[in-house]
């Protein structure tokens, strides 16, 4: 398997684990992944998707942040304030993966329109290939079950 462009994020995360006297079985058990997949992630064999960091950055209870950056989810230079509100939809236990990604994807158009976007190449990854269009159209047929 060739190895992709994370062993930076895989040497951070087995410095880590080291430095929290975890084995990766342990490290695993607690992030609720398996134990290949967190191994071939150490080695830079597999891109671990933003849920899976937050769940390893809770276990090793480091900052989420940090290992979005370094796996290249987030740009290190990008403004504060969008990497404040992206680890914080991130972290919102309320929300399913697949909401959070929708509303990553409406807010990074909603910030591209005002002139405040990333550069395609450089945008989160969401993996759902979700219009942002259709999600909001999408999310305005949803009914709230608290109303």
């Amino acid at each position: 398997m060739a190895s992709l462009n994370v062993g930076n994020l895989g040497e951070y995360l087995r410095e880590q684990r080291r430095n929290a006297q975890l084995s990766l079985r342990q490290l695993a058990d607690a992030a609720g992944v398996s134990n290949p997949y967190l191994s071939q992630i150490e080695r830079g064999l597999r891109k671990p998707s933003a849920e899976v960091l937050q769940q390893v950055a809770k276990a090793l209870r480091i900052s989420a942040e940090t290992l979005y950056v370094r796996a290249g989810i987030l740009d290190a230079e990008r403004d504060r304030d969008d990497v404040e509100t992206r680890a914080v939809i991130l972290a919102d236990p309320s929300l399913n993966e697949r909401q959070k990604q929708v509303l990553l994807q409406v807010y990074e158009s909603f910030r591209k329109e005002n002139g405040f976007g990333a550069d395609a190449d450089a945008d989160v990854d969401l993996g759902a290939g979700v219009d942002a269009d259709a999600a909001v159209d999408g999310a305005e047929t949803v009914k709230n079950p608290h109303s």
